[in-house]
């Protein structure tokens, strides 16, 4: 009976340890108001109103360059009336072109410009191709509307007056189509409202709950050591195991709520947003799968921040490491961007793509197996297991209590 006693008391004196750290470390950054502001804040103000501020900036553009009249400076003007007067039907308005219309565009003067050849009315007569040049920088992201509408209506002009030389002849225009093809899309109103989605958003809420703990944590680790504040807690019996685990608590259940905070902005700023903000709209269910999802990296990220604060030997050589972590979360997602790849049952063992793919998922609406899940959570906290057992281990090592 005693022995029982003796294994339980150890376990609820780590219990105790544990929840009494982690009591400190939030009165301690609740006391810096300023900071808590700004670490509970400035995600879910800062992201949703980015998000939705560059949407609808984005279909301004697009609604302003697709409605008014396209105004497009033309080489050879004279040589297409017929052309021109088409044009004009569909919102083109052809004018004449600068002397140097290479360099009018180069000096971003010109979006978009055409260039009618020498010989268009001998190869029309002659029913040959007649030649017509879009003049546009493809690198300049203004010319992509302009030039989307210019080939578009110069394809639909060349296809009526095909079709009218083989009605002229007496042939059907249809024979020359050997295929009349079809498309059916398969995809989800939520997915293709994850479209917008998952962008941007997959790589901000990794970025959040990677490093959401960042502050307490370094603060917790290595401003105590540089304070000298460590050497007496450490100095006291309780285990090293439950004060390591209580600061890592503390700043996990900090991140946890900025990211809840996040996602409760971006669904209220799609309540009242437009039509662009309406898309970035998630329910609560996907709420509350993203956090699940998050909840391994969040972990992660804490225990890892614990480690390399603790081997720091000030808070300004810990904050040296947020360089090269902010990194981490870009990876998969240039990556994917590179270089898309199908699903497969090994990415949700790699951290920061399996959290990329999650999210994806959660964000399509696409149903998650359990299999999926239990391999993910597997893997994404036994990482974190991992990186705790380091902390741990470096927290043992009596030189830590010590700064410089």
């Amino acid at each position: 009976m005693s022995s029982i006693q003796s294994t339980k008391a150890p376990r609820n004196s780590s219990i105790a340890t544990l929840w009494a750290v982690m009591h400190k470390e939030l009165r301690d950054i609740s006391r810096d108001r300023r900071t808590l502001a700004l670490a509970l804040l400035m995600g879910p103000l800062l992201y949703p109103l980015l998000m939705i501020g560059i949407g609808t900036l984005a279909e301004s553009r697009a609604k302003t360059q697709l409605d008014k009249v396209l105004e497009v400076p033309t080489v050879g003007i004279e040589r297409a009336p017929n052309l021109v007067a088409f044009l004009a039907t569909q919102g083109i308005q052809a004018k004449p072109a600068p002397a140097d219309l290479d360099a009018a565009i180069a000096r971003q003067d010109i979006d978009v410009a055409m260039r009618i050849s020498v010989g268009f009315a001998r190869n029309w007569h002659d029913g040959q191709p007649a030649l017509v040049e879009i003049v546009r920088d493809s690198t300049r992201r203004d010319s992509d509307i302009p030039g989307a509408r210019l080939r578009a209506a110069l394809t639909a002009y060349g296809d009526q007056v095909g079709a009218l030389r083989l009605l002229a002849r007496g042939i059907d225009p249809s024979i020359t189509r050997a295929l009349n093809v079809g498309s059916r899309d398969l995809a989800t109103e939520d997915a293709k409202r994850g479209i917008v989605l998952s962008s941007i958003m997959p790589y901000l809420l990794i970025l959040m709950s990677f490093l959401g703990g960042a502050y307490l944590i370094m603060d917790a680790t290595a401003g105590e050591r540089e304070r000298q504040s460590l050497e007496p807690l450490l100095a006291t019996p309780a285990r090293r195991g439950a004060i390591v685990s209580g600061k890592i608590a503390a700043a996990c259940a900090l991140g946890l709520l900025s990211l809840l905070l996040t996602l409760l902005a971006f669904k209220f700023s799609a309540q009242v947003g437009t039509s662009v903000g309406k898309m970035l709209d998630v329910s609560f269910a996907a709420i509350g799968k993203m956090l699940l999802v998050l909840l391994p990296m969040l972990f992660i990220g804490t225990t890892l921040l614990t480690l390399l604060s603790a081997t720091a030997k000030s808070m300004k050589e810990a904050q040296s490491h947020m360089t090269w972590l902010m990194l981490l979360p870009m990876i998969p997602t240039i990556a994917l961007a590179v270089n898309p790849i199908k699903t497969q049952m090994w990415q949700f063992t790699v951290p920061f793509l399996a959290q990329n793919q999650m999210l994806l998922k959660v964000i399509r609406g696409e149903s998650i197996d359990p299999q999926v899940w239990a391999i993910y959570l597997a893997a994404g906290f036994g990482v974190a297991a991992l990186l705790w057992f380091a902390a741990v281990r470096r927290y043992h090592q009596e030189r830590l209590a010590i700064s410089g």
